[in-house]
């Protein structure tokens, strides 16, 4: 079976963390939409916000990310971490998994990921946030904010890294067997 999952979720969440986890328990490929992005803007020599500036008029970033997305999930067994994964993966999705976390825990883990103050992080992030939720609406008349695409949301604030991993692991790993016992 070609397994495709897709891990979702604002900044700070723990995709890319989470994402990692998973495809090294499961021997799957990983690939991180938000790495692709910030790969094209140190190529560019300039920071994440200019690069959302850019992208802002210009669809041919995203359409790059979201196409090596696309092609990704056309190969299978692999899990995409991004906040369209979702989107772009489309019906070649077993699973889509949608992450969340206070505004507040994110910021915190954004601070202590990127060596910044808390205040910058916060103008950072919650910026980014905006314009990226702007440009999915114009782009591709998605809504990041509507969780119904998912099925399965957790709160990766809710227990400690150690745990939160195991129980993530374990449903995850669950209904993977789940699915492959019903498609034999």
């Amino acid at each position: 079976m070609n397994l495709v999952i897709t891990v979702g979720g604002l900044h700070g969440t723990g995709k890319s963390t989470y994402a990692k986890l998973l495809a090294e328990d499961l021997e799957l490929r990983h690939i991180s939409a938000g790495e692709l992005f910030r790969a094209v803007a140190k190529e560019k020599k300039i920071t994440l916000n200019e690069m959302n500036k850019l992208t802002d008029n210009n669809p041919e970033i995203d359409n790059t990310i979201d196409q090596r997305i696309k092609q990704e999930a056309n190969k299978g067994n692999v899990i995409l971490d991004g906040q369209l994964a979702a989107w772009m993966a489309g019906d070649k999705t077993v699973l889509k998994i949608l992450l969340i976390a206070p505004k507040e825990v994110r910021l915190k883990r954004i601070a202590q990921r990127d060596g910044i103050s808390l205040e910058e992080a916060e103008k950072r992030t919650l910026y980014r946030e905006q314009i990226e939720k702007e440009r999915y609406k114009r782009y591709y008349g998605i809504d990041v904010s509507d969780p119904s695409i998912y099925d399965l949301i957790v709160d990766t604030n809710l227990y400690p890294f150690e745990e939160m991993k195991k129980i993530i692991k374990k449903i995850v790993g669950d209904y993977v067997k789940e699915i492959t016992k019903r498609n034999k």
